[in-house]
């Protein structure tokens, strides 16, 4: 866990589709998130203002304010990849960052946490659950019942489909297509949808495993780890982070090997591989 724990920030604003792309060419533009001006600029509420800044520093498209090399590589203008998100691997690629950066402490949480744990689930148990690990960091200060319900709130409006829809707005939210989670058919309950969910696409999974690298600071990855932290973001089952492996392991042979030796699962990098040049080749090298 970060030393920095998040539960608030996104006014209680799910991120909405265009949000991302609004922000990003809002500062591209030299605006200012403090400006009066930007409620005008993004022609959206003071609390909207404070929301799109969270959540494209939560995603990684910003850092302090500043434009980071996904955001640039994602939505620049000329060269963005997916400037209007209508890839999926797109989704699946904001996703890994959002629950992987920990900018937003809940999701990893979600994720690697309560998700290893249960497969269904209610509201209640979640919380529960941070308080848990809270308590475990010596970080209770940290801990308000209201802003993580809220929170909890939040997350699943990202991830769901709505049980009762107002009106399209509310099927607005940025990441409900990767179908990851889902509200039981009656009662309050929710669920992991391990078994119906999209497949993450392959080279994203890749960015995702290269990124543990960087944070291990090893070449030799044992499964555990990359199921834990990686593997759990897509909500994929130990045999399909298994196969994505062994598939990753074979098209990309000159860069790393996968073993499963007397039961002792892991991954051995040989030579390095930039987490731009695997998204590249899924995007196409050109626009």
């Amino acid at each position: 866990m970060k030393n920095k724990c998040t539960f608030s920030g996104h006014e209680s604003f799910p991120c909405k589709s265009l949000w991302l792309k609004k922000g990003y060419d809002f500062v591209a533009n030299k605006n200012d998130f403090n400006s009066p001006d930007a409620v005008i600029t993004l022609g959206v509420g003071k609390n909207m203002v404070a929301s799109i800044r969270y959540w494209l520093r939560a995603f990684g498209v910003t850092d302090n304010d500043v434009l980071t090399e996904l955001g640039d590589y994602l939505f620049d203008e000329s060269k963005g990849k997916d400037k209007y998100l209508e890839d999926i691997a797109t989704l699946w690629l904001l996703h890994f960052n959002l629950v992987f950066s920990e900018e937003a402490t809940l999701y990893k949480m979600f994720f690697c946490g309560v998700q290893k744990e249960r497969t269904n689930f209610e509201r209640e148990q979640v919380q529960t659950y941070v308080k848990l690990r809270m308590v475990e960091a010596g970080k209770m200060t940290l801990f308000n019942v209201n802003t993580v319900k809220k929170d909890i709130g939040v997350l699943l409006q990202n991830y769901c489909l709505p049980r009762k829809p107002q009106s399209n707005e509310d099927f607005s939210s940025l990441l409900i297509d990767l179908d990851l989670i889902r509200q039981s058919s009656e009662g309050k309950g929710y669920y992991f949808n391990v078994d119906g969910k999209r497949k993450v696409t392959k080279e994203i999974f890749l960015y995702g495993l290269l990124k543990l690298k960087a944070q291990e600071g090893d070449n030799t990855i044992a499964f555990d780890t990359i199921q834990e932290n990686v593997g759990l973001v897509f909500c994929m089952q130990d045999f399909e982070t298994i196969e994505m492996l062994k598939r990753l392991s074979r098209e990309y042979s000159q860069y790393f090997t996968y073993s499963d030796v007397a039961g002792i699962k892991q991954i051995q990098f040989t030579k390095d591989l930039d987490a731009y040049q695997v998204l590249d080749n899924y995007y196409g090298k050109d626009i």
